[in-house]
């Protein structure tokens, strides 16, 4: 029981912590983008992965906002890593896809990329194209550091944490943030069945 309290009392704490002017800036970005007709892409890799995965669904079928996840296309990502390394496992899709100045993509990451440590390199590298392409880079981060959060036009980072919790605070963080916008009144077209 002493872990669960913990680790339950210490997210409580956290979501009382959150920066609420960089989440309704989100929103205010979002909302914009939908209102151009821009797409969003929705780039996470392990758990954020599939968080993203489940975002695009969101997105796509409550707000009617055109979306995608570049790592739900398997036989793509495994085969651009295959013959073009990891590093270039993502920006090729964005490039394939004509990313423009009116779309934009969603960072979901635990820490954001390093290039000196040389971690999240692919997450790095669509950020860089995307700025290439003077598309908007938003993000969802848990840490303030990491390259995501440098180069982002807006973002949300979790609170510090200990070091203990920061993957699987930050990995929840991002459904309660994306679930959060998908229900704003700025961005919900359709309601959901329950």
């Amino acid at each position: 029981m002493k872990f669960t309290n913990e680790y339950l009392k210490s997210l409580k704490e956290l979501i009382d912590k959150f920066d609420k002017k960089s989440i309704n800036e989100l929103v205010k970005q979002l909302s914009k983008l939908k209102k151009n007709n821009g797409r969003l892409f929705i780039i996470g890799v392990g758990g954020s992965a599939g968080n993203a995965s489940h975002a695009v669904n969101d997105f796509r079928k409550i707000c009617e906002l055109e979306c995608y996840a570049p790592t739900d296309n398997v036989s793509e990502l495994t085969a651009r890593t295959n013959d073009e390394g990891w590093s270039n496992s993502l920006f090729p899709y964005l490039k394939v896809s004509k990313l423009t100045k009116k779309d934009a993509i969603l960072i979901f990451s635990v820490g954001g990329g390093n290039k000196k440590k040389n971690i999240s390199t692919n997450i790095i590298n669509a950020i860089d194209f995307a700025k290439k392409k003077k598309s908007k880079v938003f993000a969802i981060l848990g840490k303030s550091d990491g390259y995501a959060a440098l180069k982002s036009d807006c973002c949300f980072i979790l609170p510090k944490t200990k070091k203990l919790y920061l993957t699987p605070f930050a990995e929840t963080v991002q459904t309660l943030i994306w679930h959060l916008l998908v229900t704003h009144p700025l961005l919900q077209k359709n309601k959901t069945t329950w």
